[in-house]
């Protein structure tokens, strides 16, 4: 099948998705575009501050909720199960799964001043229910943190390419930032000369590998990005965040179009098989590769975010739409050129007499998703990018991870404040210094350590939490009497297909060769979590538990 016309057919269904649903899902959810936003409302210069545009802010949910998991999720289940389901589920469940999840979960906590999912929860499950969900999403922050800190740290370690671009961004983001800000230069100006930096840096860095003359590398450069991540989540957002965040939008756009220019120019065809297989060695399709996509269709990070650090910078209430549905609808168009990246850009198990490239499985096997997707790329973009299109498209993810550092761990200090702080009342954890620096002992702890050791466990916490944002929402609509009916049969599916992966999970984890105790012992704590959260929301709808129709922190 052509790699064109697969591009050009799913973004149509994208477009028509968010053209003429999101509208219905903001008027079911009952947002009035009317009212203040938190960051007007409580600004203090640090967390709440409003945009300058609602581009900017675009930009850095876009890069906060992106990262790398709409490649990885979709470049490995395209290996196992076939483009065809991979790209079908990524159109379907954006459209009516993800970007409702993203809006949903935005729009609560612009109607609590701001406050993450886990607080509001409190209006439907009470402070008990609030406190589960909340110890949950820390320890699955915790991890998010760990993780990209590791993976970054390894990546720096292995292509010292990406070094001066990676970190030089910072640098260029506070210039962008002082320029925007202090300087009230035009926006568009600001992004050129932004963009026109960060691409000399990614030529200077192909020019100028950096490597650590250190044993253990990938460990520094970890430890290096876990305090880059624990000072960047206390500075003022319009130092740092924002216009770092609106340059990453930048990057991948910029990068977007070279992919697509690539296609339109080579037209190569999809040499993956539309099915490889229903059943694989990660398992079977069902539930598997909806776990497995995540990011690409939905991901319950994307809900910590939106509640996290965007509720508290939208500029104004009617941007919420374009940011919040909008930002998924194109994170799944990125998820998708992932998959025609991989597919097209790379042969499958051999290269045909006569050609030349490389072929997936080997490329994947020495050098994971990451080496994949930026192969496939490359081969992709060469007719436009030369030589540097496999290091603009690891650059890409580069970015998108460093973003998710900063992101993830400023939105852990906040569930923190709230959790520790606000709700079980210990005093100096109201502190964002306090509350930051336990962040960093945990994720420091473990991505110093064997976080791989708990990370097969993520993929299902990750979706887990999405299942109950869901569910949240249905009983907050419901007990205010709005529609649910469009976050109810999401949260049932998704609850349906999340327990049967754990369960999957959970057998594999003990039938092996030498069983994963603490592998086990999550999977079943997440069960016990999941089944509390339940057992909350039927007790609230069948009236057994006193619920408030309007909470007092709730704006409408």
């Amino acid at each position: 099948m052509s790699s064109v016309l697969l591009a050009a057919a799913t973004g149509i269904l994208l477009y028509l998705g968010y053209r003429f649903y999101s509208p219905k899902v903001q008027q079911w959810l009952g947002l009035d575009e009317s009212e203040t936003p938190p960051s007007v409302e409580h600004q203090d210069g640090v967390d709440f501050v409003p945009a300058k545009h609602w581009t900017i802010l675009f930009g850095h949910h876009f890069a906060s909720i992106a990262g790398a998991g709409p490649i990885i999720g979709p470049v490995i289940a395209c290996l196992y199960w076939g483009w065809l389901p991979v790209v079908a589920w990524i159109v379907v469940g954006s459209i009516l799964f993800g970007a409702v999840h993203d809006f949903t979960a935005l729009t609560l906590s612009l109607k609590h001043k701001g406050q993450s999912v886990a607080a509001v929860a409190e209006s439907v499950l009470g402070k008990a229910g609030r406190n589960t969900f909340s110890i949950f999403v820390f320890l699955a922050l915790i991890l998010v943190v760990a993780v990209f800190a590791a993976s970054a740290g390894k990546t720096l370690a292995t292509t010292p390419s990406v070094v001066i671009p990676t970190f030089g961004l910072v640098i260029v983001a506070m210039v962008v930032g002082w320029l925007m800000y202090q300087m009230q230069v035009n926006l568009l100006l600001c992004s050129i000369i932004g963009v026109v930096l960060l691409f000399g840096l990614i030529v200077a860095g192909y020019y100028i590998p950096v490597e650590l003359p250190l044993e253990n590398a990938d460990k520094w450069w970890t430890a290096i990005l876990l305090v880059y991540g624990l000072i960047a989540s206390v500075t003022p957002v319009t130092i740092l965040l924002q216009p770092r965040d609106h340059l990453a939008a930048a990057v991948l756009f910029i990068g977007m179009f070279f992919g697509f220019a690539g296609l339109l120019l080579t037209r190569p065809e999809l040499n993956a098989p539309a099915v490889v297989a229903v059943s694989s060695p990660k398992g079977t399709m069902w539930p598997m590769m909806f776990i497995i996509v995540a990011c690409g269709a939905l991901s319950g990070f994307h809900s910590l975010v939106a509640s996290g650090t965007t509720s508290k910078q939208l500029p104004h209430m009617k941007d919420a739409r374009i940011i919040g549905y909008g930002g998924m609808v194109l994170e799944a168009a990125l998820a998708m050129f992932a998959v025609i990246a991989v597919a097209a850009g790379l042969h499958w198990k051999s290269i045909p007499r006569g050609m030349t490239g490389y072929v997936y499985q080997d490329v994947f096997s020495r050098g994971g998703w990451i080496k994949a997707f930026g192969t496939g790329y490359g081969e992709i973009t060469k007719v436009l990018l030369g030589g540097l299109g496999t290091l603009v498209g690891i650059t890409m993810l580069k970015t998108f991870i460093m973003t998710t550092l900063d992101s993830a761990t400023r939105i852990t200090r906040y569930v923190c404040n709230e959790l520790f702080g606000d709700s079980l009342g210990i005093p100096f954890m109201k502190n964002k210094y306090a509350a930051t620096l336990v962040v960093g002992v945990f994720a420091g702890a473990l991505a110093l350590g064997n976080w791989k050791a708990i990370w097969p466990a993520f993929g299902s916490a990750n979706q887990l939490i999405g299942s109950l944002v869901f569910i949240i929402a249905t009983i907050y609509l419901m007990t205010r009497k709005r529609k649910y009916m469009f976050v109810l049969i999401p949260a049932v599916l998704m609850i349906v297909t999340t327990f049967t992966a754990m369960i999957f999970n959970l057998k594999n984890f003990l039938s092996s060769g030498q069983p994963k105790i603490m592998l086990s012992i999550i999977t079943i704590v997440l069960f016990v979590i999941a089944i509390f959260v339940l057992y909350q929301s039927v007790a609230a709808v069948s009236g057994k538990k006193e619920v408030p129709r309007q909470s007092q922190n709730e704006n409408a």
